[in-house]
């Protein structure tokens, strides 16, 4: 295992992630939430340049485990925090999963997703 039992990558300088939702937020919220918990030796929370999964933003790849998250906030955030950092489960409505490589969602001139991508919860 490398350094940091979990290292956590926050798409906050590509095209679309800072601009599809607060991924800033949500990496303030993380790096916030492991510095309370005492588990920044055991936690890293890095800013990441485009995922090439534009329009699924924002998102966050976490390693070693290799689960990708989409459309998070940074209330999103702070339940993968406690769930999945600290429990060890990933948040399944919050887990991206598409096929290998760029899957980016076509948009028009004025930056428009030209599909309904949007991960919204079923009716239970």
């Amino acid at each position: 295992m490398g350094q940091y039992e979990i290292h956590a990558f926050v798409c906050t300088q590509g095209p679309w992630c800072p601009r599809d939702g607060d991924a800033e937020g949500v990496h303030k919220r993380l790096k916030k939430l492991a510095g309370e918990h005492g588990q920044k030796s055991r936690i890293r929370i890095n800013h990441s340049g485009c995922l090439n999964q534009c329009g699924h933003g924002p998102m966050m790849a976490v390693y070693p485990e290799n689960v990708w998250y989409a459309h998070l906030t940074p209330e999103a955030a702070e339940e993968i925090f406690h769930q999945h950092f600290m429990n060890g489960v990933p948040v399944e409505r919050h887990v991206y999963a598409n096929k290998p490589g760029a899957n980016k969602v076509p948009r028009d001139e004025e930056g428009n997703l030209l599909e309904d991508i949007c991960c919204k919860e079923e009716p239970r």
